[in-house]
Formats: structure tokens, sequence, C-alpha cells
């Protein structure tokens, strides 16, 4: 049995964390459906950014736009909209299995409104109109300005990918304002049963303090983190709070685990995979390491510990060796949102390049 089925039957769904336009049209993202478990998927504006940088098979859709005299940034929503709309069919199948559990895609609000509250929820309201799928879900950075907009969009009910969180009072900030938004639906006589995964960022702490830190705690920070997290996590679930909610049809929102691909060449391509195996979460992951976990030939796997394990004793290690993490967990998360603008940017940049030369080739 593949490592990838082994984990989708122990509870984890497999996401891949990439989209191109190729993946959809030459069967690749289906056959990571029906041969790897794959049952979900994540963009954001980086992979964009790579994907319409690097083919040629957006030109026909910036073509359009351009006639059309549309901006950059209305061009590039087209664009996604018709990728992921795709995949949401492609995937509308698990969503149907799992009642709604599994088989999601996410889309990400412009990263430039990351600090602006109601520009987001205008933004998320309009993508999920024009996406028209069941199983879309919008991502909304988990920064302060971005707590009210999580409220308010699954008070409207509107799915959310919580993104951009790197620690567990980062993750209980984001949970708490999804419960707000169902409380003030069950509170409405409304239908509480609206899906959202809140996505902690995992490889990018070790990253951070790589040459900081003793050997002995290479690699060990994320991980320790996502445990601190996972507790956090397993406490709100079984909090009277939660339960209530739970008792008037809501669903529990899911731990997402994001940035899971490897970061250092010496360690192990599935090292965050394997440390992060938990029943009810989602582990999002890059094509490259996907594909080292479908390799990967140790049937061994062991459940993170409810308790987060030892996650608090390394977390002390890091702290006597000079890691500030409350500290760290900040400047994370903005460089994070940071990271995203510059993509989009870029991004917007290579739309704009290729339109240019659309009008160049017109006129020549």
């Amino acid at each position: 049995m593949k490592a990838t089925q082994l984990l989708h039957n122990l509870g984890q769904s497999l996401w891949l964390d990439n989209i191109t336009r190729d993946l959809l049209t030459n069967g690749t993202l289906k056959r990571y459906v029906d041969e790897l478990s794959v049952t979900g998927l994540t963009s954001n504006p980086t992979i964009f950014n790579q994907a319409i940088r690097n083919s040629s098979a957006y030109e026909a859709g910036i073509r359009s736009g351009l006639e059309q005299s549309k901006s950059s940034e209305a061009i590039f929503l087209d664009l996604a909209l018709e990728d992921l709309t795709r995949v949401a069919d492609l995937l509308k199948p698990v969503y149907d299995r799992t009642h709604g559990v599994d088989g999601w895609v996410s889309l990400e609000v412009s990263p430039l409104l990351a600090y602006d509250t109601a520009s987001t929820i205008v933004a998320a309201k309009e993508i999920c109109n024009r996406a028209a799928r069941p199983n879309l879900l919008i991502k909304i950075p988990g920064t302060r300005e971005g707590l009210p907009a999580i409220e308010e969009a699954i008070f409207a009910g509107i799915p959310i990918n919580v993104t951009l969180l790197f620690s567990r009072e980062q993750y209980v900030d984001a949970a708490e304002a999804f419960l707000r938004g169902i409380e003030r639906r069950i509170d409405a006589g409304l239908n509480p049963d609206v899906m959202s995964v809140a996505s902690l960022f995992v490889s990018r702490w070790d990253v951070a303090v790589a040459g900081k830190v003793p050997e002995t705690l290479r690699n060990r920070l994320g991980i320790a983190i996502a445990g601190r997290t996972y507790k956090a996590a397993r406490d709100l679930f079984d909090s009277p709070r939660w339960l209530r909610a739970y008792n008037a049809g809501a669903r529990p929102q899911r731990l997402l685990w994001a940035s899971t691909g490897t970061k250092d060449p010496a360690a192990s391509p599935v090292l965050y995979v394997m440390s992060l195996v938990a029943p009810f979460t989602v582990n999002t992951m890059p094509e490259a390491t996907l594909k080292a976990l479908a390799d990967y030939d140790d049937q061994s796997l062991d459940y993170m510990p409810d308790d987060g394990g030892d996650c608090e004793q390394v977390l002390e290690q890091f702290a006597r060796a000079g890691v500030d993490i409350d500290a760290l967990a900040i400047r994370l998360q903005q460089e994070g949102a940071k990271g995203f603008v510059t993509s989009w940017q870029e991004l917007m940049a290579v739309i704009d390049s290729k339109c240019t030369a659309l009008k160049r080739g017109k006129t020549d």
C-alpha cells in the first residue's frame, strides 16, 4: 500500500499545494486523485505566478481579457477561476462522498487586502459568487485585520481557508473568529454547517532559525509549534462552547498543515508529512513532496500525540538557545503577507508583460 493511501486510511486528508493548467489538461491531477489519494487542492499568488509565467496555456485567456480592456487583476481572476472551478468539478465526487468534509479547492483574495477588513469581505463574497461551486474555499489571512473578515465571511455562509497562521496563539484567534461567525448563524436561525480550515505554516519556522541554533535542534521547531497548536485544537474541539455549536449542527474547523515541503536538502523529503500524522487534519503539500510520499516505503506511521508530546520541552530548548517564539511568529506572519504581496505584484507584471507582447504581435 502506498504511504499516501495509508495516511488517507488513518484519517488525514492529502491536498496538493499546486495548480497549473497543464496539470489539468494532461490528466496528472486526475491521476493524483485516483492513484495518490489526493482529495483537495490549495493555491496562492506564488503558485499562480509560476504557473502563468512558465506556460503558454494562459495566453488565450489573457488575450480575451485584453480585448475586453480588463485590468491585470481582473484577467488573473478570470484565469484562476477557470482553473479552480475545473478542479472543483474534478473533486466534486469526493465532496459528495464525504458530505463536504473533503474535495475542496482554495483561492486567495488579493494579498494587497491582508490588512483591509472591509475590502477582504467584499472580495471574498465576489469570488464565491463568481465561482458558484459549493466546494471552493476562500483564503483569508489570519492577520489581526483579517479576523473580522473571517467572522463576517463565515456568518455570510462562505467557506474559508484561514491562511498565514504561524503559532498556537494565531490559530486560536482564527478559530475563535470562525466560531463567532458560526454562533451568529445559530442565533440568526441559519444553518451553521459552514466549512473552514485553519492553515498553520510549518517549515518556515526551521528556515528562520537555520544555522542559529544547536545542531540537535535542527528541523525541530516547526514540528514543535505544530504539536503545540494541535493540542490547542483538540482542547477547543472538546470545549463546552464548541460542543454546543456541534449540537446545533456545526462542524469543526479542521487544522491544515501548510508549508510542509522540506527545505533542508539534508533532511528527508517527507520529514514534515511523517511528523504531522493526525486524524481529521489536512496536509497540503507541494508536488515534489507528494511524489516522495508516494515512493516512501516505511509503513510504520505514528499519530501525533493529542497533548503535543514533547513539544513544550523542545520549545523550551529553543528559548534557551535565544529564540523568541512569540516575536518570531509575528515576524513570520508579516513576512508571509509581504511575500504574497511581492508574488502578487510579480504576477501582475507577468500578465502585463504578456499583454504587451500580445499587443505588439497585433501591430507587427
